[in-house]
């Protein structure tokens, strides 16, 4: 049984019992899979990534493309991220022997799976943000 957003309509019971259903869906999440959607969220939620992808898939290609489109990174801490990135298989960066050497960073098929997958999570935020409390404060942050 899935949760479709038009059931607020429904009478109370039905909408709790849909939901209990539905929980009961996801329960059957095994520990293994879990644990790797846990570490694919703190990845893709880890601070600067999803904003140098963003940044890939509008057009940067050069570090310092991604530092003026990135705002508030460090050159520090961008390098680094650009590394983590393409060691991960996210970003492919391309050497050009030329003088000087041309180093440019393209997204990967993964980034842009990893982009189009976040995409229903910023479109669930956006329809959040129009609710009387934002999602910061029913986290508590």
């Amino acid at each position: 049984m899935e949760y479709s957003p038009g059931a607020e309509a429904a009478a109370p019971d039905e909408i709790g019992a849909r939901r209990s259903a539905r929980l009961r869906e996801l329960g059957h999440i095994d520990d293994e899979a879990c644990r790797r959607f846990t570490g694919a969220i703190e990845f893709a939620g880890r601070k600067w990534n999803a904003a140098i992808l963003l940044a890939g898939v509008r057009g940067a290609r050069r570090f310092s493309e991604y530092r003026d489109t990135v705002h508030g990174i460090s050159d520090r801490v961008l390098a680094a991220r650009l590394r983590e990135l393409e060691a991960d298989g996210l970003i492919e960066r391309h050497v050009r022997p030329t003088t000087p050497v041309t180093i440019q960073y393209t997204p990967s098929t993964r980034a842009l799976q990893l982009m189009e997958l976040l995409q229903p999570l910023v479109e669930w935020q956006r329809a959040d943000a129009g609710a009387s409390v934002g999602i910061s404060d029913k986290m508590g942050t």
